[in-house]
């Protein structure tokens, strides 16, 4: 019967917080995302399932920042633990001794306990816990003890039957009363916040065990008002139902426990109370409300190898058997509680033990913010710096130089690349040419100095760079400066000159940043020498266009000019 109540007080707290818990973990109602895009919430503006900013250095406490430096330094893979809350709570519930004597529960007229505890989070699984409780546990016998001539205090029971009664009771039912405070110091396992599949975690199952202290004291209610033993003879029918006893005892009692029990321990303290070692185990189940409250309900068992805890160290006597010793006794406290998390949120987070730990792994995983990705490796089978995506001419020679198709420099249009062009430079009027490049038509005056010059640097071909704002190199602005470098690896003795836009004051400053971010990438990625550019800036209306174009045989500039306004933002 008692196994069943607890079963449904359980019950009822825990269909009690699944409303609650629908309302943490429910999506905010707003309009679906497109695919692919990650979700946020209105509640804490992160991502699903986050429960901290990993990277906010305001959650560390100043012996771990060196960690979390190392960290956004990519030293370490592994970000430091968080300052987390510390948990304080309050309940009550059941509070019995179990021995040698029935114990009564609270709706049977019995007693119940009350509780104050502190818990702290040491990491993902473990945790301590400080509680205090105060507990009155009450004990009727509901079937008779038979006494007969011995008073039943030499069987450790004091006091139950007053030979001088006018009325000498042949039947004794023991009734105690114990009060006690006990408090536990608790180590707490927890791993149901450890999950693959679930971002949050709404309710939590933990076991502990306890070491503590108990001081009790045990009183007996065996004499009435005017101090006489009570006479239970007039008890209608002793061998009824249990309940019926209980009831009938009862009423004919008063609450007074008048009597101090028997006691084998001789160590007492405050008030003549017994003091104990008091180890427990445990477990619980504690339902999240929101981020700062919680439902407990826990039921502790504790052992603390006493045997007086009910009065006696026997059980119930009959005949002329002797009784004999039960065993040590022990409490079940049976408990519900309201908790409450403690800390500045913006410095701290929730109880470890209600984070999961994979939560920062899965969340770079889909959406990386602080992993570092290698740069794409593209397929390019013939090497000319196109990818096979957009190589329009897949198979071109080695050592080639191609426009942005990949397909091999055709510089006087006439179809025949100039790799196999012998006369690079055809007028239109001398088109259509041979197999050769070659056209058909005399070289009109000028024509071989136009010649020399365009074989001076005949695989460095014009271009313009269009940047987006700002001075980041996007992918397509590096695929078309690697272009560039292998044009001027074709032609090791051209210099290349790179200009850029902007005439005023800060236009200035921005098309120098643009035109630096370009020569920059050339001399570190590229491995071309700094000394093959000249370096020119503020030449033009848009400071965010960058052109360039192969420098004349007597043309020269500086490479690395100083930035004009570098105070400038």
């Amino acid at each position: 019967m008692l196994i069943k109540k607890y079963l449904l007080l359980a019950g009822f707290s825990v269909i009690a917080s699944q409303a609650v818990m629908a309302q943490e973990t429910a999506a905010p109602a707003a309009t679906p995302a497109a695919p692919g895009t990650p979700q946020w919430s209105s509640r804490d503006m992160t991502y699903h399932g986050k429960n901290y900013d990993v990277l906010d250095s305001s959650y560390y406490p100043k012996k771990r920042l060196k960690q979390f430096r190392q960290f956004m330094d990519h030293q370490s893979a592994f970000p430091p633990k968080p300052r987390n809350q510390w948990e304080v709570g309050v309940g009550f519930g059941l509070y019995n001794v179990v021995g040698d004597i029935n114990s009564l529960m609270f709706w049977q007229k019995g007693g119940g306990g009350l509780h104050l505890q502190v818990r702290k989070a040491w990491g993902y699984a473990f945790s301590t816990r400080l509680q205090y409780i105060y507990g009155v546990a009450k004990n009727l016998d509901v079937q008779p003890t038979q006494s007969f001539d011995a008073p039943y205090t030499n069987l450790g029971y004091t006091p139950v039957y007053n030979a001088t009664s006018a009325n000498p009771a042949s039947n004794v039912y023991r009734a105690t009363r114990m009060e006690s405070s006990q408090l536990n110091l608790d180590m707490i396992l927890n791993i149901k916040n450890i999950s693959f599949h679930d971002a949050r975690n709404c309710m939590s199952f933990y076991g502990y065990f306890g070491l503590g202290a108990l001081g009790y004291k045990t009183r007996v209610n065996a004499a009435d008002a005017n101090g006489n033993a009570y006479n239970f003879n007039s008890i209608a029918n002793p061998k009824a139902s249990n309940s019926s006893n209980r009831k009938d005892l009862q009423s004919k009692m008063d609450k007074t426990y008048e009597s101090v029990a028997d006691n084998g321990n001789a160590s007492t303290i405050l008030d003549k109370k017994t003091l104990d070692f008091a180890p427990s185990i445990g477990a619980g189940v504690e339902f999240k409300l929101n981020k700062g409250w919680n439902i407990q309900v826990e039921d502790r068992y504790t052992f603390p190898g006493d045997d007086y805890l009910d009065g006696t160290k026997f059980g119930a006597m009959l005949g002329n058997a002797a009784s004999v010793s039960q065993g040590s006794d022990g409490i079940n406290y049976f408990s519900v509680g309201l908790n409450h998390n403690l800390g500045t949120k913006k410095k701290s987070v929730e109880p470890m033990y209600w984070i999961n730990p994979l939560d920062h792994a899965y969340n770079e995983l889909s959406y990386p913010r602080h992993m570092l990705l290698p740069n794409p490796v593209l397929p390019d089978e013939d090497n000319d710096g196109v990818t096979d995506q957009f190589d329009k001419c897949p198979k071109t020679p080695a050592s080639v130089a191609v426009d942005g198709h990949g397909c091999p420099m055709d510089t006087d249009g006439d179809g025949v690349p100039d790799y196999k062009d012998k006369q690079l430079i055809t007028p239109t009027e001398c088109q259509p040419v041979d197999a050769d490049g070659v056209g058909h038509c005399p070289c009109p005056e000028g024509c071989k100095d136009m010649k020399d010059k365009a074989n001076k640097c005949p695989h460095i071909i014009d271009g313009m760079i269009r940047f987006s704002g700002n001075a980041t190199l996007t992918p397509a602005i590096q695929s078309q400066l690697a272009t560039l470098a292998s044009q001027m690896k074709l032609d090791p003795d051209c210099k290349v000159v790179v200009m850029g836009g902007g005439g005023d004051k800060k236009k200035e400053q921005r098309s120098w940043e643009r035109v630096n971010a370009c020569i920059e990438y050339m001399t570190e990625k590229q491995n071309v020498l700094r000394e093959r550019f000249i370096f020119q800036y503020g030449k033009g209306d848009d400071e965010n266009i960058v052109n360039y174009r192969s420098a004349a045989p007597d043309e020269s500039g500086p490479s690395a000019p100083p930035p004009p306004h570098p105070n400038l933002k």
